[in-house]
């Protein structure tokens, strides 16, 4: 497993690999890179780059967290194959303590900050 280059532990999760997880979680089987990188901005309005999206999922993979698969080449996509990823039992575990922390140090704060 690989360590973060911020000397975090290889169990540990970015902003934006929670996010990642999260779309996963959401997409289902309809979970790729296109469809990833299209949940991400639509729910967060974030621009990210589809590279950023791979390379997190990559990482995510590496870590055991997600896992993937490649289907069948479809002729709407000229014969070429669609890498999809999966939220492994190990990732959403991942999430899960990470949504919780992040709750844990926001419980009881007055939330008029929240608002974007």
């Amino acid at each position: 497993m690989r360590v973060g280059s911020r000397g975090g532990s290889p169990l540990s999760l970015g902003e934006f690999e929670q996010l990642v997880l999260l779309a996963l979680l959401r997409l289902g089987e309809q979970a790729y890179g296109v469809t990833v990188h299209a949940e991400i901005a639509g729910r967060t309005g974030r621009a990210t780059s589809l590279a950023a999206v791979y390379k997190t999922l990559e990482r995510l993979e590496d870590k055991g967290f997600v896992s993937s698969k490649v289907g069948e080449p479809t002729a709407r996509r000229g014969g070429r194959r669609r890498k999809h990823f999966r939220l492994e039992p190990a990732g959403a575990r991942a999430l899960r303590q990470a949504l919780w922390a992040l709750d844990r140090m926001t419980a009881d704060l007055a939330f008029t900050w929240r608002q974007p």
